[in-house]
């Protein structure tokens, strides 16, 4: 959980190297923005995945887990990560 201007935020536990700042969205608390290919790599580097575990993984386990209003974002920069 991360704390700013007393609001407090979720975190993706391990993702903090792709943290790309705070998202609003609608009337709700600011929450959490992640790079996705960030965290992608992230997986890639730490765990060892492979690019298509690592995408898997995030979807299945990151992205798909909905913690409430101050679940964080995952933000596609330019294209969408892409198994080769």
């Amino acid at each position: 959980m991360l704390t700013t201007d007393d609001v407090e935020m979720l975190t993706a536990d391990g993702f903090e190297d792709a943290i790309i700042g705070v998202a609003e969205h609608g009337p709700g608390e600011p929450v959490i923005a992640y790079d996705f290919d960030k965290c992608v790599k992230i997986l890639m580097t730490r765990d060892g995945m492979d690019p298509e575990e690592a995408v898997e993984f995030m979807y299945f386990n990151v992205t798909g887990a909905w913690l409430g209003k101050k679940t964080p974002i995952f933000v596609h920069l330019g294209q969408p990560f892409e198994c080769n």
